[in-house]
């Protein structure tokens, strides 16, 4: 599924002249329900992917956002705010088809935002055998932040590890953070 979905975005975006995060996911969409056959009858398998995708314009310092069950998160100035996908995935999910939404964000010189899988807060472990949570993943990227990119990395990492230690990973895990800056 994955290698699919790489597949169409190159095409699809090599194919664009001004992307929008949006019709880029309304279109890898299309392409994937066309290749996997899908109907949506009820008795065939719903396949579908998990997606955070933006499109940043670093002229006009904006940042398009547009997700499938998965949101992103911009610090800005210690703040960490978050913007949520759309509730439904890339592939077959109604019987209506509904089009992603595409948000527009200002960002400030040094923002940071956060894509990620879901496989980091859903880790199992601690001392009480729980998942990460979301919450616990926000304060600790708040926590990091103004570190460097790469130690931000290593921090992720370690505490993952640790967090999920003596527990199976049954889940990707993918965090990617990216600093915007410009020229003042």
């Amino acid at each position: 599924m994955s290698i699919m979905g790489i597949n169409f975005l190159n095409e699809i975006v090599n194919n664009s002249e001004e992307p929008r995060a949006n019709e880029i996911l309304n279109e890898l969409r299309d392409h994937l329900i066309k290749s996997l056959g899908q109907t949506g009858h009820r008795d065939e398998a719903r396949d579908g992917m998990e997606m955070a995708l933006c499109v940043v314009d670093i002229e006009k310092h904006k940042i398009q956002f547009s997700g499938a069950f998965r949101p992103m998160y911009l610090i800005s100035e210690g703040e960490l705010k978050v913007f949520r996908g759309d509730r439904m995935p890339i592939g077959i999910y109604n019987d209506e088809e509904v089009c992603f939404t595409n948000k527009e964000v200002p960002f400030k010189n040094n923002d940071i935002i956060y894509l990620f899988t879901d496989g980091y807060v859903d880790q199992i472990g601690g001392p009480h055998r729980k998942t990460f949570k979301s919450k616990q993943f926000k304060e600790l990227l708040k926590d990091i932040h103004q570190k460097p990119m790469k130690e931000q990395g290593e921090i992720l990492r370690e505490e993952h590890a640790i967090w999920g230690s003596g527990q199976e990973h049954i889940d990707d895990v993918m965090v990617l953070g990216v600093r915007l800056s410009f020229k003042q």
